[in-house]
């Protein structure tokens, strides 16, 4: 409970007070406008070395790790190195406030909020860039061992903190584990992002996505001839609509893309062959000494499968701070987990299908606010909404009861579709959150059973949701029970 109230006070950033004026706030679009600054500093004939001026510009703050500098900077692009003075005050803020990724007494730093509502770590993200822009990514480690090579690109934004991170323990982790998200102070200007669990991996869901979309990113750069794309042009495109046209290379989808990336077998020889380079590069490591190429072989194997099942094998859920959301009337309900029930709706109402951030939280805010003020209930009902956008919605989540499917809330979900299904379909995307990705995700982490099942609203309740289009869909799903009790008449 005391969770959820602290998310709830985050959600309210009406009344903060606005940032310094010489400082961008913490968003994807500041980065973005940054690096066109840099671009416009650095010779048209280094156009590609911006990612390593920016990375250059803030040394200052502290040295690159050695693995870094091994696999980049011994072979790198030699980047221009630029006199700050030439850049604004505010470019000069921005280095500082994000290019080293960091937690700290629960806040996590180096962070930055993008068009798609996602928090995303900017020093993977720029490493990953880096890489990506030299091109040849095989670098053979300095020893025999096995594996004897590793992938740069993979190894600087992803791997090497995974299995740093496993290094530690899971058990000195809190129950939420692996990627764990936050709030922002505002949504307008961010300026401080609060964790929602401060005991949780230090390899958090910010630092997940800034890695994915560097490693993502740096791939197409590193596949692709010259002349490429100015990086202001790539992120905007990358946040935006997709890259080159393609709507399939967005960070709305880093989690499928991921996936296709790399598999886990292959994640596992990069997450080892990180610790071995490390093991080498700093003898005295304290997390590293004594440590055989066996059990680090374990300690990569453990961390692949945790991140391979944990993140990318779950949906990606904005939090009920990240959309707005208006804070709960009265006690919340503890639901009896595991349940054994997926319950199907649509909102029928908004009517129109989102697919962006920006239209989703609006609708998620004017659906609670009609739960709450129209209907006189105490939150939002569904525990959880989908967009088309390719996020879920986090409404009452998973530990409360909601207000979704009359007489049997307290034993399953309620998840609904945001869109009008009675003539025609959710986007695949979604369709496939519902079908497999959330359940899936739920019975792994125990909140719904292996043997559960999924029904239509309206095999519970009078109503036609989740819609006659939806719901002939849901009767061929093979979790779908064509079973249904006596209908509730109101």
């Amino acid at each position: 409970l005391r969770a959820w109230r602290a998310g709830e006070v985050l959600g309210h950033w009406a009344n903060v007070v606005c940032p310094p004026a010489a400082t961008l706030p913490l968003l994807m679009d500041s980065v973005i406008q940054a690096l066109a600054e840099l671009e416009q500093k650095v010779p048209a004939t280094k156009a590609r070395h911006t990612a390593s001026a920016w990375l250059l510009l803030a040394q200052e703050s502290g040295p690159r790790d050695l693995v870094h500098h091994f696999l980049l900077e011994g072979r790198s692009l030699k980047a221009t190195r630029l006199d700050p003075h030439q850049l604004s005050p505010e470019l000069r803020g921005l280095t500082k406030d994000v290019v080293q990724h960091g937690v700290r007494a629960g806040q996590e730093y180096g962070v930055v909020l993008a068009p798609d509502g996602s928090t995303v770590a900017v020093e993977p993200l720029l490493a990953g860039l880096e890489a990506g822009l030299q091109g040849y990514r095989v670098v053979n480690l300095p020893l025999d061992t096995s594996p004897t090579t590793v992938d740069s690109l993979l190894v600087v934004t992803l791997a090497r903190d995974l299995g740093l991170a496993f290094l530690q323990g899971p058990q000195t982790w809190s129950h939420s584990g692996l990627g764990t998200d936050g709030c922002w102070d505002q949504l307008s200007a961010p300026r401080t992002f609060t964790l929602l669990d401060s005991k949780a991996s230090p390899v958090t869901m910010a630092f997940l996505n800034g890695a994915l979309d560097g490693a993502l990113l740096g791939d197409y750069l590193s596949r692709t001839p010259e002349p490429r794309l100015p990086l202001s042009h790539l992120l905007s495109q990358y946040y935006g609509a997709g890259v080159a046209g393609n709507p399939g290379l967005c960070s709305n989808l880093r989690r499928q893309n991921g996936a296709a990336l790399t598999s886990a077998p292959t994640l596992t020889q990069q997450v080892w062959g990180a610790l071995i380079l490390l093991q080498k590069l700093e003898a005295k490591h304290p997390q590293l000494q004594g440590m055989s190429q066996e059990q680090l072989a374990q300690v990569a194997t453990n961390a692949t499968k945790e991140f391979t099942e944990a993140f990318l094998g779950c949906p990606a859920i904005h939090p009920r701070c990240r959309w707005g959301a208006a804070p709960y009337r009265g006690l919340p309900t503890p639901l009896q987990l595991p349940l054994g029930f997926l319950y199907v709706h649509h909102t029928y109402v908004p009517a129109a299908p989102c697919t962006d951030f920006a239209h989703c939280a609006a609708d998620m805010r004017s659906m609670q606010r009609f739960h709450q003020d129209t209907r006189g209930w105490d939150d939002i009902g569904y525990s959880f909404v989908v967009g088309s956008d390719g996020y879920v919605y986090e409404g009452r989540g998973w530990h409360w009861v909601g207000a979704h499917t009359r007489g049997h809330n307290s034993r399953g979900f309620g998840v609904a579709f945001v869109g009008n299904y009675t003539a025609e379909l959710p986007a695949k995307a979604a369709l496939h959150i519902v079908q497999d990705v959330l359940p899936g995700c739920a019975v792994r982490a125990g909140l719904l059973r292996p043997d559960y099942q999924m029904l239509g609203h309206r095999q519970l309740v009078r109503t036609d949701c989740p819609g006659d289009a939806l719901f002939d869909l849901l009767r061929t799903w093979p979790r779908f029970a064509a079973v249904s009790t006596r209908p509730h008449t109101t």
